[in-house]
């Protein structure tokens, strides 16, 4: 064999990394935390059993409500959703758990391209329209898809069954409708292209989202061209992995020496001795060290490549890939397959003191490092891990802005022309007006704090990285609404806070996503001139929604109901006839003063009904603010006025010591 070729994106998927690398973290940073993987984290036997051997378990949607409640009387729960993501139903259980058990936590690792298709599902489906995928019904996956969709639902697995429904009887129910065509991220990319082509020409009525992942469309391609470059093709992947098939598909479309392999185990070399050339690809759940393994067996034929591998040397700046020989409290040695020995110092591991490496590391692991020094006298070779660690967490943030997802950090100091962001010992530069500080406001003031920022810019050969902390906060801020308008509906009660005070109402923030407005009418029964009189900024109070305008995302809000009627509190209180303890809000000399009832309801006490004696001025007898006894002598129901007299009192009172009287002459 001459030529060996490994495919350039082989292995490991942003996604799927990132949900691994998720497991590692916990299980570096909660050691007395239980870990559980919702379903399995990827399909691929050699991580998931040495997972499993660590710890952690495998979890069924069965048995979420029954682990939470298991962190009653045990330690903490970290439970993972893998890259495919769950039902809407299934998010909806383990938000419900969290909040009820303090100690059970979820991690959503649901791959950014997924949640995209989650999105476009519930933004874009309704009772008018049929969603069309195309993907594996039974896969994770799809189910997680079109459980977000409302309306009808359709899968279909590639452009035949497509086809054929377009063209039957059945499509004639939804020839009325929208068809909204989304296709699950690792779909064949010819069998999507034919896909689309049909629904175009058979439904004049469709929006086609391209959901195919590009990692996906890369590795697909590449798979195509290697197979045309070369005698033959190894795949290596799970049985059960999407991806994995699908590059076996398009591979043996061109070439049919094309061979799907788990692991170097299933290889025999023999076969492959008829071929000159042989290239190797790899699923997005394939590790590294698979493929490395892969590689390793096929050279195994080459015995000038084994010839040179037993001279390889490293140099000082080399990534190296060895198996650890020996641990102890201050150091690492690892076998580097070559005649140096590699050490690498607690300080190039960890800056975090007391850290005890036994058990964070095993004889036998394998481990990465950085060449920092080479020793040819005594055959020594100084490693760093810290290095690669680095080096990793900065193609970390670099990956985050090709996936668009958001990244979290500590706000360290303010520089010229804006502040640095730290996120996971890699700094991020924010500019001054990506921060969200207003342009007259103290950047400084952000210091010290933890927040949410995208990647908007990278320059890998400066190790340079700018982001955005606005972007993120809008985007955040965008799906609050979203999911805000999609549950809004006239009656529902919120409780919001007073954001904003204007002449005719107040402004009220609802689930920290949208405002409303409560027009003075709503917020009082009784006339008032500014909002201020019964509201203030700041306040937290309960409304409900009284009308809603989508298209314009206007939402009118009252705040004042029945029970706060005053008029309703009259009735509840008194009736005609009883006397009331009366506050006299205002005074007309020629006609009498007004007293309040109840708050918010004013009754008339007419100058003939204010004493016996004639009356000439209001004021000589009473003033604004005095409080006086006044009997209900009538109330006009339809126009809401209320009659009082103290007259009345006084002439009752008469009347009774009167009637005294009398009654103990004729006793007498």
């Amino acid at each position: 064999m001459d030529k060996i070729t490994v495919a350039k994106y082989a292995g490991f998927c942003f996604g799927v990394k990132h949900a691994v690398d998720t497991v590692e973290k916990l299980l570096t940073n909660h050691i007395d935390a239980k870990i559980y993987t919702l379903g399995k984290l990827i399909h691929n036997n050699y991580i998931t059993d040495g997972f499993e051997k660590r710890g952690v378990s495998i979890a069924q949607i069965h048995d979420i409500e029954t682990i939470a409640e298991s962190t009653i009387n045990s330690a903490e729960v970290y439970l993972v959703i893998r890259a495919h993501g769950v039902t809407q139903k299934v998010l909806e259980l383990l938000q419900n758990c969290s909040d009820k058990y303090p100690k059970f936590h979820y991690i959503d690792c649901t791959c950014p391209n997924v949640k995209k298709i989650h999105d476009i599902a519930k933004k874009n489906t309704s009772d008018d329209t049929l969603f069309i995928v195309i993907g594996s019904p039974r896969h994770p996956e799809v189910q997680s898809i079109v459980s977000f969709a409302k309306g009808e639902v359709k899968i279909f697995e590639d452009s035949k069954q497509l086809e054929v429904f377009l063209l039957s009887d059945n499509f004639n129910a939804f020839s009325q409708k929208q068809s909204i065509l989304c296709a699950q991220t690792t779909q064949n990319l010819y069998e999507w292209e034919k896909c689309q082509k049909i629904l175009q020409k058979l439904c004049t009525n469709s929006n086609i989202f391209d959901t195919i992942c590009g990692v996906t469309e890369t590795r697909q391609k590449e798979a195509e061209h290697l197979a045309r470059e070369h005698d033959a093709v190894i795949i290596i992947g799970g049985r059960d992995s999407s991806n994995s098939n699908k590059l076996h598909q398009v591979s043996c479309s061109v070439n049919p020496n094309s061979f799907f392999v788990e692991d170097a185990s299933a290889i025999n070399t023999a076969v492959f001795s008829p071929f000159r050339s042989v290239a190797i690809t790899a699923g997005a759940s394939t590790p590294g060290i698979i493929i490395q393994e892969v590689l390793n067996k096929m050279s195994e034929q080459n015995f000038e490549q084994m010839l040179n591998d037993s001279f390889k040397t490293i140099l000082t700046g080399d990534t190296v890939t060895g198996v650890i020989l020996m641990v102890s409290q201050s150091e690492i040695t690892v076998d580097l397959g070559c005649k140096v020995t590699g050490i690498i110092p607690y300080n190039e591991i960890t800056d975090t003191p007391n850290v005890d490496l036994t058990t964070m590391y095993k004889p036998g692991d394998e481990i990465e490092a950085f060449v920092i020094r080479v020793s040819d006298v005594d055959g020594m070779a100084t490693l760093s891990k810290k290095k690669i660690d680095a080096r990793k967490n900065l193609q970390f943030v670099i990956d985050a802005k090709e996936s668009g997802e958001t990244l979290e950090g500590r706000v360290i100091e303010a520089v010229r022309g804006g502040v640095i962001v730290s996120t996971n010992l890699v700094r991020v530069f924010v500019p001054a007006s990506q921060t969200g500080v207003p342009k007259d406001g103290d950047i400084k003031s952000i210091i010290g704090q933890t927040v949410k920022f995208k990647v908007i810019e990278t320059d890998i050969a400066k190790r340079r990285v700018i982001g955005s902390i606005r972007s993120a906060a809008y985007e955040e801020r965008k799906a609050l609404e979203d999911a805000f308008w999609a549950n809004i509906e006239v009656g529902k009660i919120y409780e919001g806070k007073v954001v904003r005070l204007a002449t005719y109402g107040a402004f009220v923030l609802l689930d920290n996503a949208v405002q409303g407005m409560v027009h003075n009418s709503e917020l009082s029964w009784r006339r008032i001139k500014h909002p201020s009189e019964i509201v203030k900024e700041g306040d937290v109070i309960k409304v409900f929604v009284k009308s809603i305008d989508a298209e314009k995302r206007h939402i009118s809000l009252g705040y004042k109901t029945e029970d706060t009627n005053p008029w309703k509190i009259l009735h509840d209180k008194y009736e005609v006839g009883d006397i009331a303890s009366v506050k006299i809000t205002a005074v007309l000399d020629n006609l009498g003063a007004f007293a309040e009832v109840v708050p918010g309801q004013d009754g008339l006490i007419h100058i003939s009904q204010i004493s016996k004696e004639r009356v000439e001025k209001t004021s000589d007898q009473l003033k604004v603010g005095d409080i006086v006894d006044a009997k209900i002598t009538a109330i006009d129901e339809e126009n809401h006025k209320i009659s009082l007299s103290i007259r009345a009192i006084i002439e009752d009172s008469e009347k009774a010591e009167a009637e005294a009287v009398q009654v103990e002459e004729d006793s007498e």
